[in-house]
């Protein structure tokens, strides 16, 4: 696939937006693009072991693969349109099981490795998947899950299981290599992916194979008008999350360049920059979260071949943007998406100036606004983020949840539920989500800003705060902090970190209360659950 920008120091970041235009084929298909499009012998997915040992899988191999996870799912009677869940750490397989599915017609549906029974059992059920492939480190939670629940289980790795469950590696062995390939329209559905749930049960967006083509734009910018010859992706994140999954692996490997995947089973600052070095990792997206453990972790290196790091979920700050320009030697990119919509707010240093703290700008090809009470584009106020719903980045709908999809549209915008002022260069500054305000004095208090500054203290490692009932106030700020190693909870240290916010910000959003973890509820994700700690 040719990109849709080449590097060019006379860019622009209105002379990109002018240039851009959608070209959406009528059909595509995500599997084909990822793997029978480009030449076979080109390697696809690196995988390194917890030796660092190193296997390399071509295009051509795994087009052989997900050939035979087609042949697979149809000789088991699935068809187009059916739900196939892949609950598999990022590895291989996960690419064998989206790709071939994609192939086939049928939706992919990520789900995390890390779910329980519950979690695996809701999602399940409402997708009415008819196939689920796992690992056997999974497999109790996937079984527990599914019982009652008339699926397939297939099971990763080499030792056959126990019937019914189906081996992975023996039914691949068995099936044919060869397949043809579904003529999908563009609109046809293509992956179901779960929200994360913090503002109430979880949502399944429904995407269109048309949605790869809507993350482009942002792709290439964020990491600097990939792809570049040497170019090679790697993120830590589970890529069973929209931003591992479509800010990484898809649109590399749509554009024919290799993955690499590790085995790792938690996230290590050191070994993150070893891998670095190592694979000459050129991109990189890397939560906000790891990025703050290399920098306590005091990780530095002058021996990476990084060109870009990609970020987002929330924002990093200045300091955070400078250390990466001084230990890793490359620039951040921030950027903002959903699940329902995803990464098309941004920036792209070598571009347009980043401004430290802000979301970034719209990025080509995609009309944002942010809307008042009244629905109506405003400049300098706080309003809702929205996104013209004919976006093709944009789901198709909530999974057999009309009243939601109905919810989150208005008129020809797709609302994002993100609170956000947007300046007059275009810039976006994320507040909070409309749920997370915190109402207090009749001020509107978002708790992003306020996380931010408690971040800037030495001591404190993560920070959240959301908004408690006040007989006066009607809130007030309550934060809950996790210390970094050397600090202790202490009266004395929670008064110095009010005095810490009561410099910086408003007197209206110092903490009144302060509440010392040793750690705060995230999703799966990777996201602070600011409801969790309401309740």
């Amino acid at each position: 696939m040719r990109p849709l920008f080449r590097p060019d120091p006379t860019h622009t970041y209105e002379s990109l937006c002018r240039a851009f235009d959608w070209t959406i084929p009528s059909r595509l298909n995500i599997g084909r693009m990822c793997t029978d499009d480009h030449p076979p012998e080109r390697p696809a997915v690196i995988t390194v072991g917890t030796d660092d040992s190193v296997v390399t899988t071509s295009f051509g191999e795994l087009a052989g693969l997900t050939n035979r996870f087609a042949n697979l799912l149809t000789g088991l009677g699935l068809e187009q349109g059916d739900r196939v869940g892949i609950v598999v750490p990022q590895s291989l397989p996960v690419l064998i099981a989206h790709l071939g599915a994609h192939k086939a017609g049928m939706v992919a549906l990520p789900l995390a490795a890390l779910f329980g029974p519950d979690a695996l059992r809701y999602r399940l059920e409402h997708s009415e998947a008819r196939a689920v492939v796992t690992t056997p480190d999974c497999l109790a939670a996937v079984t527990e899950a599914s019982s009652g629940i008339d699926l397939h289980v297939i099971v990763t790795g080499p030792n056959p299981p126990a019937r019914p469950l189906i081996g992975l590696d023996a039914a691949l062995m068995a099936a044919s290599d060869r397949f043809e390939v579904v003529d999908t329209p563009a609109e046809q559905p293509a992956t179901l992916i779960y929200t994360s749930g913090t503002t109430g049960p979880p949502k399944g967006a429904l995407h269109a194979h048309r949605f790869l083509i809507g993350h482009l734009p942002s792709f290439e910018l964020y990491y600097h008008f990939f792809p570049q010859p040497a170019d090679v992706i790697w993120t830590p994140a589970d890529w069973a999350w929209i931003g591992a999954l479509m800010d990484v692996v898809i649109p590399s490997l749509a554009y024919g360049r290799p993955v690499v995947t590790s085995a790792q089973p938690r996230f290590d600052p050191d070994y993150a920059g070893h891998l670095l070095a190592e694979q000459r990792i050129t991109c990189a997206f890397i939560p906000p979260t790891a990025l703050k453990m290399m920098r306590a972790a005091g990780v530095a290196r002058d021996d990476l071949a990084l060109r870009a790091i990609f970020t987002g979920g929330e924002a990093l700050g200045e300091e955070a943007l400078k250390w990466a320009s001084e230990s890793l030697r490359t620039t951040i990119n921030e950027g903002y998406g959903q699940t329902e919509a995803n990464i098309f707010v941004g920036n792209c240093a070598e571009v347009w100036p980043i401004r430290p703290g802000s979301m970034g700008r719209a990025m080509p090809g995609h009309d944002v606004v942010v809307l008042n009470d009244d629905a109506q584009p405003v400049v300098g106020e706080v309003g809702e983020v929205a996104l013209a719903a004919s976006d093709p980045v944009v789901m198709l709908e909530y999974w057999k949840s009309p009243e939601a999809t109905s919810e989150k549209f208005r008129e020809k915008w797709l609302l994002t539920g993100d609170l956000a002022t947007q300046d007059e260069d275009g810039y976006l500054w994320f507040e909070s989500r409309k749920d997370d305000v915190i109402i207090s004095m009749g001020y509107r208090i978002g708790p992003g800003e306020i996380e931010e500054s408690l971040l800037g203290h030495p001591a404190v490692g993560l920070a959240a705060a959301v908004g408690i009932p006040d007989d006066i106030r009607g809130e007030k700020v309550k934060a809950f902090v996790v210390l970094n190693d050397g600090f202790e909870p202490a009266p004395e240290l929670a008064t110095e970190l009010q005095n810490h916010v009561r410099t910086r910000l408003a007197a209206h959003e110092v903490p009144r209360e302060i509440e010392f973890r040793a750690e705060l509820p995230m999703t799966t994700t990777g996201k602070i659950m600011r409801r969790a700690l309401r309740n």
